[in-house]
Order: structure tokens, then C-alpha cells, then sequence
């Protein structure tokens, strides 16, 4: 981030780290908002199977990638859903090819690029998600045929009418969802920026770009590849890098290849899809985000893609400050009621009855609060212990177990067996 976002020069270190925090979460959060009230809305509109038809074949992936290329779902939250297409009846090309597109991108994610990196960085990002996309489930399909689909193709049913009150909720749930799943490393993101803006020297950086672009996205990638980057939060990374002299196309592998990759990723892929669909996603993602990197030089001057000029702090503007306290609050308030959460388990008395499900379907910690939110709601439920390494959830409470499955299920896990 720029030095102009510190308050006053001379501060001790840490007074001009958390001013900067403050400065990038200013300049994110109106649009994180933004974006995670559109996922509402996509999320309340769309009918509930259009995301489960008809994705098998070249136009399957084509609308795979269309329809997640928009989703705000970093990896943590794409691979159940990629996993739940596949087993809906979507061919693996259209799995892989949601898989690779949507992490990359995202209405919130598209927002917050064009404000730290500039409209055509954010532009040419989308375009490269999707490209990467297309080519992954095609090349997926080809060398990685299926003689018959294993799929269940379960019919989706929505149930009765919902009212407008009903729709509304649904909306705002599903959002403060989005916020939820990611809301560590979103704090993890802005951390990160402030402490380059604040730590390492400029000239540290700008001495990369004697590696050239080519060396400097090697490196990017050897970073992103291994570590779990969500597409928004690590954007204020990426301009902090750009800004400290980063090539930005280096900068764009770690942004295309960050949210892709991760070692849980890749291993859910490795178990749903075998060795040889999982080579194809990972190169795919290596070569497809260097070649476009190169592209994306070549194509835009350096001139042209420097990032707006970033306002001094006392000069935001008031709805800025407010999205950024109102996302202060909220994320505040979830780490609040995971503290609450934790000392309510630990001091919950034991006489009560308890049930332990074995779960299908989760893979990250994301999926983890999902489904402890899940099943809280059920009538009589006191506590839900979701354990993401052994694949279960212990219950305790007065609760009908029939419920529970229920809920489980509408998260989007499956049971194997309950006691």
C-alpha cells in the first residue's frame, strides 16, 4: 500500500502498522460488501437446480465456468461445490473446469482488484480465470474420459413457496455466509499488506524485477502453489507487492494461482478425481498462469496498469470508514461467537445425550463452519463438535437425530452413518 496511508511519519512501528490495516481495510470492505450482497442475491434468484443441469460435454464446461466465474467462493468453499456438480451428474471436464475458474475470481473479488490494481488488471484476471477454465475441463474430458458417470442425480427440491421475508433472509444468511467462511483469512490479507507496506524496504522488491517477469512468476508461483491465498483477501497483497515493485505479472500468477492451489485442495481433487485429473488441474494452473502473465505484459503497457493513486486517510470518504467499521464489527462479532462456542463445549454438562455422524464432503475448516451453523439451528441442539480430520460431528442436546441428518444434508454434506 502506498506511504501515503500512514498517519504520521516517525510513529513507532506498530502505531503505523494498525493505521495502515485500517487504510487497506477502507478500501476493501465497501466492496467485499458489495460483492457478498450480489452472492445473496445470486444465491436467493437463481432456481435451485440450474447449477446441476445439464454440465456434461464441451458446452457443459463453457457454462460451468460461466456460472462460477462470478461466485465469491475461494478454494476452501469451491471444492464441495465442484464435488457436490460431480456427483450431481456434472462431467468431470465441467467439475475441473469450475474448480480452476471460480477461486480465481468472484463479484467481490472483481471489485476489489479494479480498486487496488486497476480496472484492466481486474479485466484481464477474469478473462484469464476463464480461459484457464475452458482449457482444464476440455483438456479434462479428453485425457481423462469417463465410460459412465457415477453420479446420483438427485432431483433438487426447493419445497414449498417461500415468502418474499423468507427469500430476503435466505439472502442476507447466505452473504454474511460468504464473510463468514472466509473471515480469517480476509484479516490474514489485510495483515499481510500492512506489514509490507509498513516492513520491507521498497528497494527489497524492486530489485526482483531483475529477475524479469518470467523469474519473478517462478517464485510467485512456488509461494502460491502450497499456500491457501483467497481471491480477495490477497488482493491488497498483491498491490502492496506491485506497489513495492513487483512485476505486476508476477503479481498476477499469485493472484491467479494463490486461490487455486493449496495442499487441501489439492488433495480432495486427488481423492475425487485420481492422479491423472489432478495433473491436469495443476498444470493447467502452472503453465496456464505463466504463459498468461507473459501475455498480459506484452498486451498492457506498465504505464497503463499502475494502481489509482490511493487517497490520504483523513481524506476517504465517510462511506469508506463506515463499510470499514461495519466490517470490523462483523468479523468482531464471529470471532466473539467462536470464543463463545468453544468455552460453551468445554463447559457444557455431559450427562447430556449425544450423537456422533460420520460426514461426507468436507474439506476445509470453511466446511466446518458451515455445518456447526447448520446443525445449531436444530430444535434441542446444545453443542455441535464438527472435527474436519476424522470426518464426524458429535452432538449433544435433546434433538431428533432425523433432524440433524437433515440439516447436514441441506448444508451440503452427506451421512454415512449415524449412532
Amino acid at each position: 500500500m502506498s506511504k501515503n496511508f500512514r498517519h504520521h511519519e516517525g510513529q513507532p512501528l506498530i502505531v503505523e502498522f494498525f493505521w495502515e490495516c485500517w487504510s487497506v481495510l477502507t478500501e476493501l470492505a465497501p466492496w467485499f460488501l458489495l460483492g457478498a450482497a450480489i452472492a445473496g442475491l445470486l444465491h436467493g434468484l437463481l432456481p435451485a437446480d440450474f447449477i446441476r443441469r445439464k454440465l456434461r460435454g464441451r458446452w457443459g464446461v463453457v457454462k460451468a465456468v460461466l456460472i462460477g466465474v462470478p461466485l465469491p467462493l475461494c478454494s476452501c468453499g469451491v471444492v464441495p461445490a465442484g464435488i457436490g456438480l460431480r456427483r450431481d451428474g456434472a462431467s468431470r471436464g465441467s467439475a475441473v473446469g469450475f474448480l480452476t475458474s471460480t477461486p480465481q475470481t468472484g463479484i467481490d473479488s472483481i471489485l476489489v482488484s479494479a480498486t487496488f490494481l486497476g480496472l484492466p488488471f481486474a479485466i484481464f484476471k477474469v478473462f484469464s480465470a476463464a480461459i484457464m477454465g475452458f482449457v482444464g475441463g476440455w483438456l479434462t474430458d479428453w485425457l481423462d474420459p469417463e465410460e459412465q458417470a457415477e453420479t446420483t442425480g438427485r432431483a433438487v427440491d426447493r419445497g414449498p413457496a417461500m415468502s418474499v421475508f423468507e427469500l430476503a433472509r435466505g439472502m442476507l444468511s447466505h452473504g454474511i455466509e460468504i464473510i463468514d467462511s472466509v473471515r480469517y483469512w480476509l484479516l490474514f490479507g489485510v495483515a499481510i499488506s500492512a506489514a509490507i507496506s509498513t516492513v520491507v524496504p521498497p528497494q527489497w522488491l524492486a530489485s526482483l524485477q531483475g529477475l524479469g517477469v518470467f523469474g519473478s512468476s517462478l517464485m510467485a508461483l512456488a509461494i502460491s502453489i502450497p499456500l491457501y491465498v483467497c481471491a480477495t483477501a490477497s488482493v491488497p497483497i498483491g498491490a502492496a507487492l506491485v506497489t513495492a515493485g513487483f512485476p505486476t505479472g508476477a503479481t498476477l500468477v499469485f493472484l491467479m494461482a494463490g486461490p487455486a492451489t493449496n495442499v487441501a485442495t489439492v488433495g480432495s481433487i486427488y481423492r475425487e478425481f485420481g492422479s491423472r485429473t489432478l495433473v491436469i488441474y495443476l498444470s493447467t494452473i502452472v503453465i496456464g498462469s505463466l504463459v498468461l502473465a507473459q501475455v498480459f505484459e506484452w498486451l498492457i503497457a506498465a504505464d497503463s496498469t499502475s494502481m489509482p493513486d490511493a487517497p490520504h486517510l483523513e481524506h476517504l470518504s465517510w462511506l469508506s470508514h463506515l463499510s470499514a467499521g461495519a466490517m470490523a464489527m462483523i468479523l468482531f462479532l464471529f470471532m466473539a461467537r467462536d470464543l463463545r462456542r468453544r468455552i460453551f463445549t468445554t463447559a457444557i454438562d455431559h450427562s447430556a445425550s449425544t450423537a456422533t455422524f460420520s460426514i461426507g464432503g468436507m474439506h476445509c475448516q470453511a466446511c466446518v463452519t458451515r455445518l456447526e451453523n447448520s446443525v445449531l439451528q436444530v430444535q434441542g441442539v446444545l453443542s455441535a463438535n464438527i472435527q474436519l480430520k476424522s470426518s464426524s460431528a458429535t452432538v449433544a442436546g435433546e434433538f431428533d437425530p432425523r433432524e440433524v441428518i437433515d440439516a447436514i444434508q441441506s448444508a451440503g454434506y452427506t451421512v454415512a452413518d449415524d449412532s
